[in-house]
């Protein structure tokens, strides 16, 4: 139990709820502001991102691949998932802007993790099927392709080659990406 002395009255909260009552808000309180420092000194000490990528099947099976303008390779289009912004709805998001993505239907793959930097990378993995691609190069994507998984093009970076093993079926699953 707290010890406050009885000459503090809270804003009249002491006398309206009693002292009980009292303690256990201010202990609530205090341990609902610890946490949230607990918490913002473990994000500045150990710094997660939270990201999203896309396994785009075609009618034929193919899946859509993608060239960054600032990384080499071909790669899963993807993104970063915005404060509050449910991974699914991050994906359609980013898909739709990068690849022109329409339409479809996207289902949970996969999670991983990366050290990008200081920080850890979360990755969710989406197979998307049934969906449009009305692409046109942009700021961030130079050129995309549909390629067979399991005959994918030269120059594909490592996690895409390890993603695209595990979605055909011919790599077992990893927790790195």
């Amino acid at each position: 139990m707290l010890d406050i002395p009885p000459q503090v009255k809270l804003g009249g909260l002491w006398k309206r709820y009693g002292r009980k009552d009292v303690e256990l808000l201010l202990r609530n309180t205090v341990s609902a502001v610890v946490f949230r420092l607990f918490m913002t000194l473990r994000a500045l000490w150990s710094p997660s991102v939270f990201g999203v990528a896309g396994a785009v099947f075609d009618e034929a099976g193919r899946v859509l691949l993608v060239r960054q303008r600032y990384m080499a390779g071909w790669r899963l289009p993807g993104g970063g998932v915005d404060r509050g912004e449910p991974p699914q709805a991050a994906l359609l998001r980013e898909l739709g802007e990068e690849v022109g993505l329409t339409g479809g239907a996207a289902h949970f793959f996969g999670l991983y993790n990366r050290r990008a930097g200081w920080a850890s990378n979360v990755v969710a993995l989406y197979r998307v099927t049934g969906a449009s691609v009305n692409f046109r190069p942009n700021l961030e994507i130079s050129e995309i392709c549909f390629a067979d998984p399991g005959h994918p093009p030269a120059g594909c970076s490592e996690a895409t080659l390890r993603r695209l093993g595990e979605l055909s079926g011919t790599a077992a699953a990893s927790p790195t990406w």
